[in-house]
C-alpha cells in the first residue's frame, strides 16, 4: 500500500523570518514586541526551539494572524521531515499493512489453521492478497464481488471473508469428475438414507466428485455464524463448503441439502457464491427459502405419519427405520415442525459428526477413481 507524497515542507522558523523581512523588523525589535529574550526569536527561527501554543498565540497577535497558522506550519515541516526518513516510512507502512490486515481477515485464526505460514508482516499480506485473489491489498476480495446479500450495499465481514476464501481455496484443490447436475439431484434425494450411519459422512467428498461438485470442510471460525456455502469456482464447477456449526448429525445435514438445493435450482452464476449466515434473516429473490424448501423435501423420503401425543424413543426408531434414515433426522424433523421441544430428552446423546467432517482435508480422489472426464478446478 502507497502512501501519498508530502510535498515538501519548511519549517515554521523560515516563515517567520520572511515576514518580519517584509515588515522592516529585526529579531530584537519583535522579542521586544512578544515580551520574550532576543534569544527566544533566534532559537524560534534557527529551528532550534518549538513554538507552543503560547507562543504561537503571541506571534499571532503580533502579526495579526491566527495561533493555528504558526502551529499547522510547524507540523506540517515535522511530519514532511519524518516522512523523509527511510526507517520511519518503513515502520508507518508496516503500520497501514497491519490496519488492511485487520479489516481483512482474522489473520491469527488463518496462521493457526495454516493457510498463512509467513512470519513477515510483509509476507503474510502477499500470502492473503494470494488466498483472496487479489492483486493489490488495495482491492477488493473476489469473495466480495461474487457474493450475492440480502441487502446489495451489505458486505462480507473479514471472518465471513476468511472463511469464504478458505473453503474456495481447498475446493480448488479437488479433483472431481464433470457437473452432472442430474447425478446431484439424485444424490440429493437419497442423500439422508445414505448418512445413516455416522461414520458415512467419511465419505462424503468421495459421493459429491463423481457428481462434479467439490465439497470441503472449514471449521468456523470463532464467533462466526456462518453454516456453509455454495459457490462457482472460475472454472464454472460448484463447490460447497460447510462449517459443522451445529455439529449435530441432522443439522448438518440439513445445511449440506440446503447447499446442495442452491445448485440444483440454479441459484449459482459462475463464480458467484451464497453465504449461508442464520443471522440473516432476509431473503436475497427468495433463493434461501426456495433451498430451504426443497431441502425439506428431500430430508425425509417418506411424508411423516401424525406423531402420537406423547412421542418416545420407540415411536422415533420405528419410524427412523422405515424412512431408512438415523433416528436423529426424525427428532430433527419433529422439532422442525414444532411437534418436539428443542430441549427434548430425546435428543440427549445426538451424534455429532465433527470427527467425520475434519477427515475430509486428508480425503482425495485420483483421475482414475471418478467416473467420467475428470477436471481438476484449479
Amino acid at each position: 500500500m502507497a502512501a501519498t507524497a508530502r510535498v515538501e515542507a519548511f519549517p515554521a522558523g523560515e516563515y517567520l523570518a520572511d515576514e518580519l523581512q517584509e515588515r522592516g523588523w529585526t529579531q530584537a525589535e519583535f522579542a521586544e514586541i512578544l515580551g520574550r529574550p532576543a534569544q527566544f526569536v533566534s532559537e524560534i527561527i534557527s529551528g532550534k526551539k518549538e513554538i507552543t501554543r503560547e507562543s504561537a498565540a503571541q506571534i499571532g497577535a503580533a502579526l495579526n494572524t491566527s495561533a493555528e497558522m504558526w502551529l499547522n506550519l510547524q507540523d506540517a515541516y515535522y511530519l514532511w521531515r519524518q516522512g523523509q526518513d527511510e526507517v520511519t516510512r518503513e515502520k508507518l507502512d508496516d503500520v497501514r499493512v497491519r490496519a488492511r490486515l485487520k479489516e481483512l481477515a482474522p489473520l491469527s485464526v488463518l496462521v493457526r489453521r495454516g493457510f498463512i505460514n509467513a512470519d513477515n508482516i510483509h509476507d503474510q499480506a502477499d500470502e492473503l492478497r494470494n488466498l483472496y485473489g487479489m492483486e493489490s491489498l488495495d482491492d477488493q476480495p473476489i469473495q466480495q464481488i461474487a457474493a450475492r446479500r440480502s441487502n446489495p450495499s451489505e458486505e462480507l465481514s473479514a471472518n465471513q471473508l476468511a472463511w469464504t476464501a478458505c473453503a474456495r481455496f481447498l475446493a480448488a484443490e479437488q479433483m472431481v469428475a464433470k457437473y452432472s447436475q442430474e447425478a446431484l439431484e439424485s444424490l440429493g434425494l437419497r442423500l439422508s438414507q445414505e448418512l445413516r450411519q455416522v461414520d458415512a459422512f467419511s465419505g462424503l467428498p468421495e459421493l459429491f466428485a463423481h457428481c462434479g461438485v467439490a465439497l470441503v470442510y472449514v471449521e468456523a471460525f470463532p464467533g462466526s455464524k456462518i453454516d456453509g456455502c455454495s459457490f462457482s469456482l472460475e472454472s464454472g464447477q460448484p463447490a460447497i463448503a460447510l462449517s459443522g456449526r451445529g455439529k449435530r448429525l441432522d443439522k448438518v445435514l440439513f445445511t449440506l441439502l440446503h447447499e446442495v438445493a442452491h445448485i440444483v435450482l440454479g441459484h449459482l452464476d459462475a463464480g458467484g457464491l451464497i453465504l449461508d449466515d442464520p443471522s440473516d434473516k432476509k431473503y436475497t429473490l427468495g433463493v434461501e427459502e426456495e433451498a430451504d424448501r426443497l431441502a425439506s423435501e428431500w430430508i425425509l423420503p417418506k411424508e411423516l405419519p401424525e406423531p402420537p401425543l406423547r412421542i418416545r424413543s420407540g415411536w422415533v426408531e420405528q419410524i427412523a427405520e422405515n424412512q431408512g434414515v438415523h433416528p436423529i433426522v426424525v427428532v430433527g424433523r419433529l422439532q422442525k415442525m414444532g411437534a418436539l421441544d428443542w430441549r427434548t430428552a430425546l435428543v440427549r446423546g445426538a451424534p455429532n459428526v465433527d470427527r467425520e467432517l475434519s477427515g475430509w482435508t486428508s480425503s482425495r480422489l485420483t483421475a482414475t477413481e471418478l467416473e467420467g472426464a475428470p477436471v481438476n478446478l484449479k
